[in-house]
């Protein structure tokens, strides 16, 4: 599900979930792991996040959503598995080193939650990008409308949740969603031109800054929690399972 490379200074995770690196229980369990042995690494710069897959991540699981539904503990059970969410990207936020991003295909949902979460973000320009939950019935509940709020203002926040607007790479650069829009045929060279810059730098000065900017915006807990007891609220509806149920339909 992970191809890790420990190049010195620089891990390289390569998400290989096919066919589109869905997040699911499972997924979320083997990006720990991989975490779980980088803990160790004194020596670690930079981690650099990509996708093998058409998509860079299309979000959370929705066979693993919608079996929640039959559930009769499904609301909770749905929050437990977002609650995993949570706890996999503010690990990823709480690293050390500086994290990139390289997306070349689509980030939806939580996928882009979890670009979110990383300190860089490199995108191709045909990339597909946004946090359209809310046409399921359901809201961006791990960390979306805490991180896209914090990074981009109220204003494009509000944009992109509100009326599920889903940006290509250039525009999504042009909103602050992230930091460089490139050609996709360049997109892994200047990926790796960047990383390697990055890991050139002071990994004590590096840590220190990512330390002192963490300290202005800080997410506060509450937002977090409000996200969790909506999603907990909003699976029990049946406009969200019958949004999720259509989503999911076979396409002629």
């Amino acid at each position: 599900m992970f191809k890790v490379e420990d190049l010195g200074a620089v891990v390289r995770v390569t998400m290989q979930r096919a066919p589109v690196n869905a997040i699911s229980t499972e997924f979320v369990a083997g990006f720990m792991q991989v975490l779980d042995g980088l803990a160790a690494k004194t020596d670690l710069t930079v981690l650099h996040l990509r996708s093998d897959q058409k998509a860079f991540c299309a979000g959370a699981d929705l066979a693993q959503v919608q079996s929640c539904f039959a559930m009769d503990n499904g609301a909770e059970m749905m929050r437990q598995n977002i609650r995993g969410f949570h706890a996999l990207f503010d690990r990823i936020e709480a690293l050390p080193g500086v994290t990139l991003a390289e997306i070349g295909g689509s980030a939806l949902g939580g996928g882009f939650e979890l670009a979110l979460s990383c300190d860089l973000r490199m995108v191709s320009t045909s990339a597909k990008l946004g946090l359209p939950e809310a046409k399921l019935g359901l809201i961006p509940g791990a960390g979306g409308t805490q991180r896209l709020t914090r990074l981009c203002g109220p204003g494009t926040a509000a944009r992109i949740i509100l009326s599920c607007d889903v940006v290509d790479g250039t525009t999504a650069c042009q909103l602050g969603m992230v930091q460089w829009a490139v050609a996709p045929e360049k997109l892994a060279q200047e990926a790796q031109a960047l990383v390697q810059r990055i890991a050139a730098q002071s990994a004590p000065a590096l840590q220190l800054a990512k330390h002192c900017m963490a300290q202005v915006g800080r997410l506060a807990a509450e937002g977090f929690d409000a996200e969790l007891n909506g999603i907990h609220t909003l699976v029990t509806t049946v406009e969200a399972q019958t949004r999720v149920k259509a989503f999911l339909a076979p396409r002629n």
